[in-house]
């Protein structure tokens, strides 16, 4: 970059973007504030004199904001929320200084760069949360139905409670029960039908993207590997050559400990926060399962349970899962399971 090129940080928020305009030597230049339309924008970003390059902090508004000015732009990037607070901490806080500190980190490289994902893997993303969100939900009516039956001391079959055969015979046959409870009880089937049809007709149109498909059937070919976590990956992860190397994908995933070092001392707390909660929850959710369908897991679950509790465990399933995930989805090739030690004893 010269001296013929702006360097412009924007604090975004739903209504404003409030905009800093500096050039290479540090002299401010411009400074505003945008209403945040796309009309707005677009008439702002047409009557830049000079190239350009741009810094904002990653938020809900960041995406559209990010799409719209990336093709005029020389680059542009986004800034991780929580480095970006660490650095920039001051008394004095508004949007005009916010957005003046970010063409700062800007000018000098000092910004602490997030990754921003293909727009399709964004789209694509939307969608399999709200999928999580619809399941959720579901599981909410399940205990409401359960609940409400409870509370009347009505006894019921647990394990196919949620069959449609059996709530319908369960409803024409309730004794003492209040009308208000069956209304509730008929209004909670019918949403948890509702959610289900939806989580269905997400989970077919995700799983049958002629953009995904390849990279997933290649992903279930690790045993223990499903629909939902190969989806999942792909979707979160995004561009997996962006790790470089697996335990950057492991801390990404947020299944190891927070780490703090000292004056030669080092001390492990629990396991951090700053992670990728959905890819943490999904991967924690396949290490209680991925055992039975995968014997190399299933020994190194048992192996892991001798030695501490069973989270433990789960959790060194979770990482080794995030291992084989990152050598399928890098190589391109399908997943071959190894012999262990003792069974290459065996066969010798």
């Amino acid at each position: 970059m010269n001296n013929t090129t702006d360097y412009i940080g924007f604090d975004v928020h739903k209504k404003t973007i409030s905009y800093c305009v500096k050039k290479m030597d540090g002299t401010l230049h411009e400074e505003g504030v945008i209403e945040a339309t796309r009309p707005e924008l677009r008439s702002w970003v047409e009557r830049r004199p000079r190239q350009w390059v741009g810094a904002m902090e990653a938020t809900l508004f960041t995406g559209w904001i990010y799409d719209e000015l990336k093709p005029h732009a020389c680059e542009l990037k986004v800034a991780h929320p929580a480095m970006l607070k660490a650095i920039a901490a001051s008394k004095k806080k508004n949007d005009r200084v916010d957005a003046e500190k970010i063409a700062d980190l800007l000018r000098c490289d000092l910004l602490p760069e997030s990754y921003m994902a293909p727009i399709y893997i964004r789209e694509l993303r939307r969608m399999l949360r709200y999928r999580n969100l619809i399941v959720s939900e579901a599981v909410r009516m399940k205990n409401k139905i359960s609940g409400l039956l409870m509370e009347t001391g009505t006894v019921y079959n647990k394990k196919r409670l949620h069959g449609e055969g059996y709530f319908t015979e369960l409803l024409e046959n309730l004794e003492e029960v209040p009308p208000s409870v069956v209304s509730l009880l008929q209004f909670s089937r019918g949403a948890l039908e509702m959610f289900q049809s939806v989580e269905r007709q997400l989970r077919r149109q995700l799983s049958q993207d002629a953009q995904l498909r390849k990279r997933l059937e290649l992903l279930k070919t690790i045993p223990g590997v499903g629909d939902i976590v190969g989806l999942t990956w792909i979707l979160e992860v995004g561009e997996v050559q962006r790790f470089s190397s697996i335990a950057n994908a492991i801390s990404y995933c947020g299944l190891c400990s927070a780490q703090n070092s000292s004056a030669g001392k080092e001390q492990r707390g629990p396991i951090s926060k700053q992670r990728n909660r959905h890819l943490q929850s999904v991967l924690v959710e396949a290490g209680k399962l991925a055992p039975r369908w995968n014997p190399q897991l299933k020994a190194l679950h048992e192996r892991e349970l001798k030695r501490g509790s069973r989270n433990r465990a789960t959790l060194a399933v979770a990482r080794k899962l995030v291992a084989y995930l990152v050598s399928v989805d890098r190589s391109g090739k399908p997943f071959e399971m190894r012999m262990m030690d003792g069974e290459a004893k065996e066969a010798g």
